[in-house]
């Protein structure tokens, strides 16, 4: 992102009549991660649970950093149709008096063709803005997955892929209002 964009950005976040939202998909993994370790010196050969499994669960999210709401939802993959649901639900969220400005990033899906008509129907009150390519850090959802991680899944171990769902989905719960761990944490300075 150009500081030009920086600077559209802050100037739109200043509107009282704009909603700047911050899109992303993401997979969270079952065998989750190992940050850190406490071994006993006397036991020579520690046995770390690890599910030997590369199933994962993926979410669409967005997080509206002025109050740090953020909308999720399951999917079971990524395509202008899954895109163009998370969408109809993230426009429920819509305030009295506002626009919908949502920042994305470049999938293929944000850009396709059988998204077009659902997005003329919308254009008024939702539009979609899109990051430079390979520039993650600049998307603010990005900060909640990570945090989420570091919440969620982080020196955890998941047998069962609905275990890493259900503790996932809990997180999601408590941010589904607006809270300040999320304001603070995506703040637009």
């Amino acid at each position: 992102m150009l500081s030009s964009d920086i600077k559209k950005l802050k100037r739109l976040a200043g509107r009282k009549d704009i909603d700047i939202w911050f899109e992303d998909e993401c997979h969270f993994q079952q065998h989750g991660s190992r940050c850190t370790m406490w071994v006993p010196p006397e036991d020579i050969d520690p046995v770390i649970l690890h599910a030997p499994t590369r199933k994962s669960v993926a979410f669409f999210g967005a997080v509206r950093p002025s109050d740090g709401l953020m909308v999720t939802q399951r999917a079971d993959k990524f395509n202008a149709e899954t895109f163009q649901r998370f969408l109809s639900k993230l426009i429920r969220r819509k305030r009295q008096g506002r626009n919908m400005f949502v920042v994305s990033d470049n999938a293929r899906w944000h850009h396709a063709k059988a998204l077009a008509p659902w997005l003329n129907q919308h254009n008024k009150s939702l539009r979609l803005d899109f990051l430079p390519p390979y520039s993650p850090e600049l998307n603010h959802i990005e900060r909640v997955w990570k945090l989420t991680r570091r919440l969620c899944t982080h020196d955890c171990y998941f047998e069962f892929l609905e275990e890493l769902v259900g503790t996932v989905e809990d997180q999601f719960g408590i941010w589904t209002k607006p809270n300040d761990t999320l304001h603070r944490l995506c703040a637009i300075n």
